[in-house]
């Protein structure tokens, strides 16, 4: 069910910001301990070509949106990550799984703060701390989860010769991109009524996969055969975008593929950890998101039903795949909600979206009807024959920038940002309420990557 912004009556707050009106409700219980800043200024970055420069390589000042623990989830734990499809838990938004999406987006957000952006360094898009200490390093110092793997995805773009003379940077083939995690406190494991495993991806960072999200067309996903019969039209395959799964395949003599590290690790994790309940959450924002989307389905069709209930929680993802691979992800029993900003471009691309006609308003698009706004039929069915139809996954939550009174003004940087996600989600109440007064800020001045995302997903 896609969460529309309706007009309301606007709700009375004290000493609103005087940029702008807002419509704020005030709840008695704030979701996080963070201070309230006003006057917020955010910065206005220009939609450019991505380079690097200086004011990406310093670090981020302030802490992640780290909660406070929240309530036992007990065994409602299954609903919270999806298993009845988030139903009547996101309009208004259930407080506890607002505490779960901001917790996992924490994940992400230390993913970015551990990576070396920096490309005068000899640990150029590496990890800048260990396993052992990242956590605490990037601000979430309580979290109950150990690091057990270290993850690196690498580019399949073949280069000309002449990109060996140029710096290093531009051609790092391979990065790390994330890490797996898992819940290890006995408390935690306790309240979140299960022992989770999480996977968490940073967005775009490195200038190959900054190209490889331009490489927009379908390709087939290797291990998604067709659908079963009677699910899927049958006839096309799943495709997912090119970008996205040379990232997710490709491998290098000196490191294997980001797939074949996934599948390992939770292979050996499922032997340790299979005989107790159990939970699988792929996280990740932008880039990242849509990597989360291609590592859900592949593990659920590498491992079946040996696999754990698998759930995805994304933060302003692209497109990834066609209508078939959205077929194929609830054929799987894949749970997936995105966190969706309206005014955020990325979420729009890439290619064309097939709509869904009968408006059962749960989130996602199907069926065959494509619609390019202005444009003759024949065009849209020449358009629906090409490598640029894709179909939007799982369940959505669409918030917006307008209804935060805490943003001045709409970017296309400060949308995209995963800070700005996280405050947005703090934030937000219902379709008739949009935003609390007692909403805390969980926006940052000048993080890497509010200024490594501007443009790619």
């Amino acid at each position: 069910m896609k969460l529309s912004m309706r007009p309301v009556r606007p709700c009375t707050t004290r000493n609103p910001p005087k940029h702008r009106p807002s419509r704020c409700c005030t709840l008695a219980h704030p979701a996080t301990d963070l201070p309230v800043k006003k006057n917020l200024k955010l910065d206005h970055c220009h939609y450019q070509t991505p380079k690097i420069s200086s004011h990406f390589l310093d670090p981020v000042p302030d802490r992640a949106a780290h909660v406070t623990r929240p309530a036992r989830l007990g065994n409602r734990w299954m609903e919270y990550q999806g298993v009845r499809n988030w139903d009547g838990l996101l309009d208004p938004l259930d407080d506890n799984l607002r505490r779960e999406i901001l917790r996992y987006g924490g994940f992400v957000d230390a993913a970015y703060k551990a990576f070396d952006f920096d490309p005068s360094s000899p640990t150029y898009a590496t990890r800048r701390f260990s396993k052992s200490s990242l956590f605490e390093r990037c601000g979430l110092p309580s979290t109950g989860y150990r690091i057990t793997r270290n993850l690196t995805a690498s580019s399949g773009i073949q280069l000309p010769r002449w990109a060996e003379r140029a710096p290093g940077w531009m051609s790092t083939r391979s990065s790390w991109i994330g890490y797996v995690a898992v819940c290890q406190d006995k408390d935690e494991i306790a309240r979140l009524g299960r022992r989770d495993i999480v996977i968490a991806y940073r967005g775009t960072a490195t200038c190959l996969e900054w190209l490889e999200n331009l490489r927009a067309t379908l390709s087939h996903f290797p291990d998604l055969g067709p659908s079963d019969a009677g699910a899927c039209p049958s006839a096309d395959a799943p495709m997912v975008e090119s970008g996205f799964l040379s990232l997710y395949t490709s491998r290098v003599a000196s490191c294997p593929s980001l797939q074949e590290m996934v599948r390992e690790e939770i292979s050996r994790l499922l032997r340790s950890y299979g005989d107790e309940p159990l939970s699988l959450t792929i996280t990740g924002h932008s880039l990242g998101a849509a990597l989360a989307t291609l590592t859900a389905s592949d593990l659920k069709t590498v491992f079946g039903r040996a696999a754990p209930l698998v759930t995805v929680i994304s933060f302003g993802g692209p497109r990834v795949g066609n209508r078939s691979f959205r077929c194929r992800l609830e054929e799987q029993g894949t749970k997936v909600l995105r966190i969706v900003n309206s005014d955020d471009l990325i979420t729009k691309v890439p290619g064309f979206v097939i709509d869904r006609p009968d408006g059962d308003g749960d989130g996602v698009a199907s069926d065959r009807d494509v619609r390019v706004a202005g444009s003759p039929s024949w065009l849209q069915r020449r358009v629906a024959d090409t490598q640029w139809v894709y179909a939007e996954v799982g369940r959505e939550l669409r918030l917006s920038s307008r209804d935060s009174p805490y943003l001045s003004g709409i970017n296309v940087a400060t949308c995209h940002d995963l800070k700005t996600y996280l405050h947005l989600v703090n934030g937000f109440v219902s379709s008739n309420c949009p935003f609390r007064a007692t909403a805390k800020r969980v926006l940052g001045g000048s993080g890497r990557h509010s200024r490594a995302e501007r443009v790619a997903a």
